[in-house]
């Protein structure tokens, strides 16, 4: 029997799950607990580095995971670092106590560096990660832009990180920040591609969460003219960000389904300290009915 479009855009949201992964800040322990027995195992669950945040944090974050059966994912943040010493020091107690070999490599959010990194890719060309036993790197996208970088400039770096990558032989994929419209996510799929840019892309959207948390994020992590929205309608936001989440995967998937050269290959679930929240999310939208 030939499968109905609804089945088939079913799967579609299914294949899109399936490669899903999580974030959570270093030291939540109550979403360090909880990842251990609501995701699946080898979930790849990825660490923020903050501002102001302790590294002993992350290292002892990605140790917990790891013992939970997943795959640890720490945030190396370029601008965080205040020395070569310190990056060392970091990959070393990461590879031996953790066993990573996953990282996404990032500016950072402070307006000015802590020590010798000011960009992501002086850490791409240090030969550090490599020499620790990093195998797979990502780095971010923006489907609204930056706030502080402009289109041009971020397509540069793009270009530059991807090729320093590539030339230091890591496996490369790509994580966007999150965002609450599918139209710029999939206008930003469509110009990777057409920048000859294949690598594996996995699509940030926000879990559920209150709104003032929500819009806190949004201002740090420069998300754009979709968080209006959330402003404009905070007394719907906390309702409206778990349907917004499950709309968007629908339209994302759908969009791959009659679009398979956007190549999106994954959810990238910001959880903002509610992974139990965002676990029942997903088991929702994998159940998805017209």
């Amino acid at each position: 029997m030939r499968d109905t479009p609804a089945t088939d855009l079913r799967q579609a949201i299914n294949s899109l799950l399936r490669g899903f992964s999580v974030e959570i800040t270093p030291g939540d322990a109550k979403s360090i607990n909880v990842a251990a027995m609501a995701l699946p195992e080898n979930t790849e669950t990825f660490v923020a580095s903050l501002p102001n945040g302790r590294l002993d944090d992350v290292v002892e974050t990605a140790v917990r995971l790891k013992q939970g059966g997943l795959h640890p994912v720490p945030h190396l943040a370029a601008r965080n670092l205040t020395s070569k010493a310190q990056l060392q020091d970091l990959l070393a107690r990461l590879a031996g106590e953790a066993g990573v070999e996953r990282a996404l490599v990032i500016g950072g959010d402070r307006p000015e560096p802590s020590g010798p990194y000011e960009q992501s890719l002086q850490i791409l060309n240090s030969g550090l990660l490599q020499k620790h036993g990093v195998r797979t790197v990502y780095l971010s996208c923006y489907p609204e832009g930056h706030p502080r970088i402009t289109n041009d400039q971020l397509r540069s770096a793009r270009r530059q990180k991807l090729a320093a990558a590539k030339e230091a032989g890591f496996n490369v994929g790509f994580v966007s920040q999150f965002c609450f419209e599918s139209a710029p996510i999939i206008q930003m799929a469509r110009e990777l591609r057409q920048e000859d840019i294949d690598d594996h892309l996995r699509i940030g959207l926000a879990g559920p969460t209150g709104p003032a948390t929500l819009i806190k994020y949004a201002a740090i992590c420069g998300v754009g003219p979709s968080i209006r929205a959330i402003r404009e309608r905070q007394s719907l936001a906390r309702n409206m960000m778990a349907s917004n989440a499950e709309e968007l995967v629908v339209e994302i998937a759908s969009a791959q389904r009659s679009q398979p050269t956007l190549g999106l290959q994954g959810v990238h679930f910001f959880t903002f300290g509610a992974l139990a929240r965002t676990a029942q999310l997903i088991a929702r939208i994998r159940l998805w009915e017209p």
